[in-house]
């Protein structure tokens, strides 16, 4: 682990990494990294259902080199305030704004519902050359938050491309809360759905099979929030299936929250996360060297 943080702080110190606040075009909201000199690389950072836009991941990853954009993709000017049919050519409009930057590789990192949506892109983006999902999802989900008209409810999809929803696996309102530490855990609920909501299960399974970008997974065995370590293991199934090789880092003892080199994310105060610090960041640790690789 020390070893992580000074290669981390090695790179600091030999690239001159700029802020640029107000340096994306128009449309395009969050802080953009620019190291100079940069590996071509462009990185897209996708924070989760908390709408934190992840700041200091992004400038964790300009730190080896790359040019990284801490998007805000739901909740700001002009934006859905949830994620509620979230255009995924919000997300195309972030690797068109990195290619005409001179980045000859675009990689996105998402987290959680942020792995949804950047799972999502890959397969509808052949620019995109790698992901890697942090607590990802294997299935498009419906709605977390009011969609651009102020309603939360009826459920509908988490995303749209060119206009239309795509299909989600409902929730069920009718679900029993579970507690874990004084908390609400929601993995029993979307293991729950799967099993009520077996019909629309093929529709809402993100396609991986049909991108050629390189897959890197990283998933906590004690996920209190989804059962992300099973949607990973699936993913790679599917994908070994179709011919298709995808990297899967696992940490036993993690949960939801995936702790990389140098970073002390709180966990949430509405729901469990499972898991805990040293587990979270070991499997952070686990990662790192594989996500090197990738950047």
């Amino acid at each position: 682990m020390r070893d992580d943080f000074a290669r981390v702080s090695t790179a600091a110190a030999e690239a001159s990494v700029i802020a640029e606040d107000d340096g994306l075009p128009q449309g395009l909201l969050g802080r953009a990294f620019r190291t100079t000199p940069h590996n071509s690389t462009g990185v897209v950072v996708l924070g989760g259902s908390s709408g934190r836009v992840d700041v200091s991941r992004a400038e964790l990853f300009a730190n080896q080199g790359t040019m990284a954009i801490a998007l805000r993709w739901f909740g700001g000017g002009g934006q859905a305030p949830g994620i509620c049919e979230v255009p995924l050519e919000t997300f195309f409009a972030a690797a068109d704004y990195l290619v005409e930057q001179g980045c000859e590789r675009i990689v996105f990192v998402g987290t959680s519902k942020g792995a949804e949506a950047a799972l999502l892109a890959a397969v509808h983006d052949t620019r995109i050359s790698a992901v890697i999902a942090v607590s990802p999802s294997s299935f498009v989900w419906g709605n977390i938050g009011a969609g651009l008209d102020g309603m939360s409810w009826p459920e509908r999809s988490s995303w749209t491309l060119k206009g239309m929803p795509l299909p989600f696996i409902p929730t069920d309102p009718e679900w029993v809360r579970e507690n874990r530490d004084g908390l609400v855990a929601y993995r029993g609920l979307f293991e729950h759905c799967l099993k009520v909501h077996e019909a629309e299960i093929d529709a809402a399974t993100i396609p991986l099979e049909r991108t050629s970008a390189q897959i890197l997974l990283v998933a906590g065995c004690d996920d209190a929030l989804w059962p992300s370590d099973k949607f990973a293991t699936s993913i790679v199934q599917r994908r070994a299936g179709a011919g298709l090789p995808t990297q899967l880092v696992l940490g036993k003892d993690a949960g939801h929250r995936v702790l990389l080199p140098g970073e002390t994310t709180q966990r949430s105060l509405l729901h469990a996360h499972g898991g805990n610090d040293d587990a979270d960041a070991a499997l952070g640790h686990l990662a790192w060297e594989q996500i090197q690789a990738i950047l």
